[in-house]
């Protein structure tokens, strides 16, 4: 791939709807929100791949959701990469952007040259919902599965919520010369329509869990073959998008399911974190406990692992027996 100049369509999510098959999905193109993602830390390069996959998957998901807040993904697992945590803030005004922040921790020396999913082991697949102040937060598990992340997010839409849902993910470093190379991703996410609560179903999947196909509705079955049959001729530099605009790429795909397209959704990297935060975050200890975390030069210090913003306080402003410095 090759990609030297910002493309209209970079860093947006188009959601559409499919009127002759009964589905909705979406299609994101990300460039400034993994560079602004992945800088952040020096990965190894399948934790970066996995990093970028998960960004992806989380600013499809996150534009289906109506948030007053935040969609939260994670990873959790055994293996080299230990977890991935992914957080979506919904725009904070009409015409606003969604904002995306994401990393991952991994055991350095555990990982090897197998490729990016192979370095997770047994885990599982979380969906945290948290609609703010006064909303009780939302979480599904489901466990992870399949070859690719995309997948565990496809088992967990049929195993917790009973979604078909299908996943078409390209992502990968754009080198060109005289351009810094960077990471770029593109995706398409369909689902078939919320019905009622489908039939009684024998699970396919591996381990005995429910896998799409599996929860799809014998009047909708035939929509949804023909649909998916038309995203896996997709090619990656299509969902890649350099030279293939989000709603040329569903004219090319499915003219002949009325595609119908919504305004398009722009994300950014962006971070919650803040001194104030930090503050809230030790409320809950004591003075004694506060001199457990003070460093050898009197400092309470804390980083944010995802954007790496590094905080020092002293001692005697933070916890709930703080006193004023003023």
């Amino acid at each position: 791939m090759s990609i030297g100049t910002k493309l209209a369509w970079d860093d947006t999510v188009l959601p559409f709807q499919l009127d002759r098959s009964d589905m909705r999905g979406r299609v994101a193109r990300l460039d400034g929100v993994l560079s602004g993602v992945l800088k952040q830390h020096d990965y190894p390069e399948p934790v970066e791949a996995l990093v970028a996959e998960m960004a992806l998957l989380t600013a499809l998901i996150g534009q289906t959701i109506k948030l007053r807040w935040k969609l939260s993904l994670q990873v959790q697992t055994n293996g080299p990469v230990r977890m991935i945590a992914t957080d979506y803030y919904g725009p904070e005004s009409e015409g606003e952007p969604a904002r995306i922040r994401a990393y991952a921790s991994f055991d350095a020396d555990r990982i090897t040259d197998a490729p990016p999913f192979q370095q997770l082991g047994n885990g599982y697949f979380a969906v945290l919902i948290d609609q703010g102040e006064g909303m009780q937060p939302y979480q599904g598990i489901a466990p992870l599965v399949g070859t690719c992340l995309a997948d565990a997010a496809a088992g967990y839409f049929a195993q917790s919520e009973q979604l078909p849902t299908t996943f078409a993910l390209s992502y990968g470093k754009s080198r060109e010369p005289g351009v810094a190379e960077h990471w770029r991703a593109g995706g398409i996410m369909l689902q078939h329509m919320p019905k009622a609560s489908p039939h009684a179903v024998e699970p396919t999947g591996e381990r005995g869990f429910l896998q799409p196909d599996d929860v799809v509705a014998d009047d909708a079955r035939e929509n949804w073959t023909r649909v998916n049959m038309h995203v896996q001729t997709v090619e990656e530099l299509e969902l890649i998008g350099p030279t293939v605009s989000p709603d040329q790429l569903l004219v090319r795909l499915f003219h002949e399911e009325q595609p119908r397209v919504f305004p398009a959704q722009a994300v950014r990297f962006g971070c919650t974190c803040s001194e104030d935060r930090v503050r809230q975050s030790l409320s809950i200890y004591s003075a004694k406990d506060i001199a457990t975390m003070t460093t050898e030069d009197g400092k309470v210090t804390a980083d944010c692992q995802f954007c790496s913003a590094h905080y020092e306080l002293d001692p005697a402003t933070v916890g709930f027996e703080a006193k004023d410095d003023g």
